[in-house]
């Protein structure tokens, strides 16, 4: 067989791409595409041609690779999850939320907030601190930390009900986020405010947000174990 030259090689992977989208677009998850030795035949080129084209239908997420069985038509993608504050996740799971401000001041940004929110060390931002509960019971221990320059006359008056609320009301509210959870124990201050015995363990999150090309927030929340469930759906990529 005749090695095409680079310039061939590139409209042939484009061409055997476009012959697979076509033949799969359509069909049931699950269903074989063409084996890279049928496309080999096919189309007279190398291996590493079709492998090209089929690399860029796994990205593409049309198909799937499953080491030694082949490679198959993928599932569609399903859609993110939306992204909620705490009133909006209370509600739905069918409880009443409310918070007690505990703190909510100007504050100079450290540098693992400034790095968080990209801005410069020193920078001046909102440190807002809650105990969010849900039907009255204590959930959470919340600390917000928000870019002052994005959320100017925040505190010259008086706090908002719903954090998420007010960054839409300035079309900031975020499209995107970030979360970290990690197990520990409660400290002293946790434990009182949440309504435990210190070392009891709790479910710890640190949140980023984004809002267009812009992150927003900084929110690092201490949740109850015994109150506070995490749910995630997973499959294939």
């Amino acid at each position: 067989m005749v090695r095409p030259v680079e310039g061939e090689r590139s409209l042939k992977h484009v061409q055997i791409r476009e012959y697979v989208r076509e033949l799969v677009v359509g069909e049931s998850p699950g269903a074989s595409a063409p084996s890279e030795r049928e496309l080999v035949q096919k189309f007279s080129v190398a291996r590493a041609t079709v492998r090209q084209a089929l690399d860029a239908l796994v990205a593409d997420g049309l198909l799937v690779r499953i080491p030694g069985r082949g490679t198959f038509v993928a599932r569609p993608p399903r859609a993110a999850s939306p992204v909620l504050g705490f009133t909006e996740e209370m509600a739905r799971r069918g409880m009443q939320a409310s918070s007690e401000t505990l703190l909510l001041g100007r504050e100079k940004a450290g540098p693992s907030i400034a790095r968080a929110l990209a801005i410069e060390e020193g920078a001046a931002v909102i440190h807002w601190r809650r105990l969010r509960r849900g039907d009255g019971v204590p959930i959470c221990v919340e600390d917000v930390y928000l870019d002052e320059m994005i959320v100017p006359g925040l505190l010259e008056r008086a706090a908002p009900s719903s954090l998420y609320a007010e960054l839409a009301s300035r079309r900031l509210r975020p499209s995107w986020v970030d979360d970290t959870f990690r197990a520990d124990v409660a400290n002293i201050e946790e434990a009182t405010l949440l309504g435990l015995s210190v070392g009891v363990p709790v479910l710890r999150r640190q949140r980023k947000s984004v809002a267009g090309d812009r992150y927003v927030e900084v929110c690092r929340s201490v949740y109850r174990a015994d109150r506070y469930a995490l749910h995630l759906q997973l499959g294939p990529s």
